[in-house]
């Protein structure tokens, strides 16, 4: 099971934050929501918490959107090293102690770990800890400590020397009306080495639920979709911890279970009659409309098996959220954690994607079908299956692709979510990429949408 904590943090809570020891610091850039741009202002913002040592206002929280934010690190050699052996032997992704700074501010006994599973598979034993993706948890072993508000966050595997795609994506989701997640651009290094550009992502918890799904019932789930599980019917009574984790809220799989039997053996006409009860049919829709606007097949049917389940206890139904997009836009999977050069690995206008990656509505490494028309991906989703073998729902993705043509493409939402992060990353990233590497993955991520 998947270490979590049970307690929702409001943000409205002020929350005490010691400082201390191992030090590990990144920076974070904070500009990936559309909130920073003049078209849109729907996102929500986190308030500012205090520290017994110091105060942490809003205008300094991790996803301020109007600057680079800058960390250091610091972490025990040996531990480190440790770690990585372990988990090179055994698969096993142990927590170490560290202490991060963000923006100036120390908070010591931070929980960090290897955050992922295809992205490491190029790891060795001497792969530099800066260019691997964590997970940072601030309160894993202190109770409350937080930076404005935030507890848990990733530090994403780079597909692109910039992250813009997965940036940009992000925006999309919440654009189309989606859960998505806040996230920064990050100045991340680790032990005094050299700073690395990465991306920094709002980790999905009981505190994300409370922003995302306020109205919800206090019994509510956040089920995570393990890389190596599947969507199977295993029995009523079957054990699904092993496909799926438990990231918030109470420890219960039995809405999970109904969801996939009827899904796994339910006819075309109690599919139809009963999914409308179990799951968000409209939202749904639009989540595989949207996936296959940004051209990422990496999806909830994609080898990486990649969404979670929020079930609202209040009104019994199930929200497919979103996750990891660092392959959106026909960029490329470089694997280990590692930077991608040149123009991020994204597929340039003529459609090919260097170094081997994917195109858009091409053909993935390994043949996975790509994104661009009919959706493919590495593995059949039951779900999605079902889903899309419905006449009326299949529609309803038609229709969706069409409206989102015009609310992201044509109207130039997403135009100026790249304008934004292109603006920010060549006046204060300019020391960690070069501008012309920022234009050419903005002008991919263009091509690649149609925009």
């Amino acid at each position: 099971m998947t270490d979590r904590s049970r307690s929702r943090v409001h943000p409205s809570r002020r929350v005490l934050l010691p400082v201390t020891a191992v030090v590990l610091t990144l920076g974070l850039a904070g500009c990936g929501s559309l909130a920073a741009l003049d078209t849109v202002s729907s996102m929500p913002t986190s308030t500012g918490v205090s520290s017994e040592t110091v105060v942490a206002d809003a205008s300094g929280s991790l996803w301020d959107t109007s600057t680079v934010h800058t960390v250091s690190v610091q972490v025990d050699a040996d531990a480190l090293s440790d770690m990585l052996a372990t988990y090179l032997s055994a698969g096993d992704k142990e927590w170490l102690t560290a202490t991060v700074t963000i923006d100036g501010v120390a908070y010591e006994n931070v929980g960090i770990k290897l955050k992922g599973n295809s992205t490491l598979k190029g790891i060795t034993s001497d792969s530099d800890a800066s260019t691997l993706p964590w997970r940072i948890r601030l309160d894993k072993y202190v109770d409350g400590q937080n930076a404005s508000g935030v507890t848990d966050f990733t530090i994403r595997a780079n597909s692109s020397s910039t992250s813009m795609n997965e940036a940009v994506a992000l925006d999309a989701l919440s654009a189309a009306g989606l859960a998505s997640e806040k996230s920064a651009a990050t100045r991340f290094s680790v032990n005094g080495g050299t700073e690395v550009l990465r991306l920094s992502v709002q980790a999905l918890n009981d505190s994300w639920v409370d922003e995302n799904f306020p109205d919800a019932g206090a019994d509510s789930v956040l089920y995570k979709a393990n890389a190596d599980g599947n969507w199977d019917w295993a029995g009523a009574d079957g054990d699904y911890s092993a496909s799926f984790d438990i990231e918030a809220g109470a420890e219960d799989y039995a809405p999970l279970v109904t969801l996939l039997d009827l899904v796994n053996n339910g006819t075309a006409d109690e599919i139809a009659e009963k999914l409308p009860t179990l799951l968000d049919v409209d939202s749904f829709a639009t989540y595989l409309a949207l996936e296959e606007a940004i051209d990422n097949f990496d999806d909830i049917s994609g080898p990486g098996n990649n969404a979670y389940l929020f079930w609202d206890s209040s009104t019994q139904r199930f929200t497919v959220v979103a996750w990891d997009h660092n392959l959106a836009f026909g960029v490329q999977n470089v694997g280990g954690g590692g930077q991608a050069g040149g123009a991020g690995g994204a597929a340039g206008a003529g459609g090919a994607a260097p170094g081997g990656g994917r195109a858009p509505g091409g053909q993935a490494d390994g043949g996975a079908a790509g994104g661009g028309g009919a959706r493919g991906g590495a593995s059949d989703n039951p779900l999605v299956t079902a889903f899309e073998a419905n006449s009326t729902w299949a529609q309803l993705i038609a229709e969706k692709k069409t409206q989102l043509q015009q609310t992201l493409i044509a109207n130039g939402t997403l135009s100026a979510s790249v304008d934004a992060w292109t603006a920010l990353l060549t006046a204060q990233a300019g020391d960690l990429v070069d501008a012309s590497t920022v234009q050419s993955d903005a002008a991919a991520i263009l091509s690649a949408a149609g925009a």
